[in-house]
């Protein structure tokens, strides 16, 4: 997916979706998506619900799921080791590749 210098937020907003519709969808929170959607994953509750509320997004923004999910896991490794949590980061380079 060509989505150039877009962040995650306008590429949702160019498709006409809101959060609150994505929350109402997923039963996700609009914090949580908000959390997705500025790589500030420390605010998601960890482990596999992290996947799978990635997915969840990545789904209802029409984003591929398994480059918004390596984007994840690359942040989770060059995150601290210690911490079970990804450290925050910007998608402008997960953008810029795809």
């Amino acid at each position: 997916m060509d989505v150039g210098i877009l962040g995650l937020r306008d590429w949702r907003k160019r498709r006409g979706i809101s959060l609150d519709s994505i929350a109402s969808a997923t039963k996700l929170s609009v914090r949580q998506l908000q959390a997705i959607e500025t790589g500030d994953f420390r605010q998601l509750p960890g482990g596999i619900y992290n996947t799978s509320y990635i997915r969840q997004y990545a789904r209802a923004i029409e984003f591929s799921e398994s480059e918004l999910l390596a984007y994840y896991h690359e942040s989770c490794r060059s995150g601290s080791r210690e911490s079970a949590q990804p450290k925050r980061t910007s998608f402008s380079s997960l953008l810029l590749q795809s």
